[in-house]
C-alpha cells in the first residue's frame, strides 16, 4: 500500500511538473477569424506545439477582444500580453520614422519591403522597437492597395476631382492630395453608404477587403494604383522574449515564419482570383502607368524628409 502511494505521488508530481513546464503565450489581433492573418495565426499555434513538443503553445486573441492596437501594444509593453500583430507602418505612433514606409509607393512590392525589414534601415527601426520594450519577429502580407470608382482610372489626369475616401490616415490622405483627388475621410463601417449614395465617387482598400465589405456592389471600376503595400507586423513584449530559452525562441520564430507562410500565400491567391472574379461581375479593371503617380507624391515626401533629413526616402528603399 505505501509503495503504491509513494508511487502515486511520484507520477502526480511529475505531471503537475510537467503542466508547469508548459509555456503558454497570449497573442492579440484586430483581425477577426475568417480573416487570413487569422488563418496565419492558427498555423503559428500549431506549428510551435509541434515544434515543442507540447511543451509550448498560444492563445488567441482576434477581433479586437483585448482593445485596439494600441491598447494591445501598450499591454504588450508592460509584459500583461505577450504578442501582438499591428500594421508595420502603424507603429510610427511610437516609431516616427515608420511614417516613411508608409508613404504612398515608398515599397514597390512585398518581397521589397521584406528587403527593407530585413536591411539596414529595418534593422535599425527593429532597434528602436526593442528600446520601446517590443521585439519585431516577422512582417506578414496584408494586400496591397487598389483604388475602386465610378468612372476609370487610365492615368493620373482622372485622378482629378475625384472625392477619395481614405481612412483618417495621413499618408493615404496624402495620396488622395497628391494624385489631385479631393480626400474624404469616412469612418470604414459608413463606407458602403457613402458610395452608394455619392457622398463620395470612389474607395481605395486591397482586393480582399473590397470582396468582403461588398464595395464591388456600388463601384464600377477598379484600378490598379499598388498605392500602398499593407503589412501585418507579429511582436512580441521584450519581457516574454528575453525570458524564453534560445531553443524556445527558434520554436517561436519558426512557428511564426511557418504562420506567415499560409497567411501570405492565402492573401496571396485571394487577391491573383479576384481579379478574375470582379471582371465576371462586370466590373472594368485597369492599370494605369503608376510612375507618375509617384512622382506626384514628392511634395508629400519633402515634407517627410524635412522631418526625417535629405534622403531619408532612398535610405528605406536602399537607393
Amino acid at each position: 500500500m505505501l509503495n503504491k502511494l509513494i508511487t502515486g505521488t511520484v507520477v502526480s508530481l511529475l505531471m503537475s511538473g510537467a503542466a508547469f513546464a508548459e509555456k503558454t503565450l497570449t497573442f492579440g489581433m484586430q483581425d477577426n477569424e475568417v480573416s487570413n492573418v487569422y488563418q496565419g495565426a492558427l498555423a503559428f499555434k500549431e506549428e510551435l506545439e509541434k515544434a515543442s513538443g507540447g511543451e509550448m503553445t498560444v492563445n488567441l486573441f482576434p477581433s479586437s477582444s483585448l482593445g485596439d492596437f494600441k491598447a494591445m501594444v501598450a499591454q504588450v509593453q508592460a509584459g500583461e500580453l505577450d504578442m501582438v500583430m499591428t500594421g508595420y507602418p502603424d507603429m510610427s505612433y511610437i516609431i516616427p520614422e515608420l511614417k516613411l514606409v508608409g508613404a504612398p509607393y515608398v515599397v514597390d512590392s512585398f518581397d521589397h519591403l521584406q528587403e527593407i525589414v530585413a536591411g539596414p534601415w529595418g534593422q535599425d527601426m527593429a532597434t528602436k522597437m526593442n528600446e520601446a520594450n517590443i521585439h519585431l519577429l516577422d512582417v506578414w502580407y496584408y494586400g496591397t492597395r487598389q483604388t475602386t470608382s465610378n468612372r476609370a482610372i487610365n492615368s493620373l489626369d482622372d485622378m482629378a476631382g475625384l472625392r477619395l475616401r481614405t481612412p483618417n490616415v495621413p499618408f493615404l490622405i496624402a495620396y488622395a492630395e497628391n494624385t489631385g483627388a479631393t480626400p474624404a475621410p469616412v469612418a470604414f463601417a459608413e463606407v458602403y453608404l457613402a458610395l452608394q449614395t455619392n457622398q463620395v465617387d470612389a474607395e481605395e482598400n486591397p482586393l480582399p477587403t473590397i470582396e468582403a465589405m461588398k464595395f464591388y456592389e456600388v463601384q464600377s471600376h477598379i484600378a490598379m494604383t499598388n498605392h500602398f503595400i499593407a503589412s501585418g507586423a507579429i511582436q512580441i513584449g521584450t519581457s516574454t522574449w528575453d525570458n524564453l530559452s534560445d531553443e524556445e525562441k527558434g520554436w517561436v520564430q519558426a512557428a511564426v515564419a511557418k504562420g506567415g507562410e499560409v497567411s501570405d500565400s492565402l492573401t496571396f491567391e485571394a487577391e491573383a482570383k479576384l481579379v478574375d472574379t470582379f471582371k465576371e461581375r462586370g466590373l472594368t479593371i485597369t492599370e494605369p502607368d503608376t510612375t507618375p503617380f509617384r512622382a506626384a507624391m514628392k511634395p508629400y515626401y519633402d515634407e517627410l524628409e524635412g522631418e526625417f533629413g535629405a534622403g531619408a526616402i532612398a535610405k528605406v528603399r536602399g537607393e
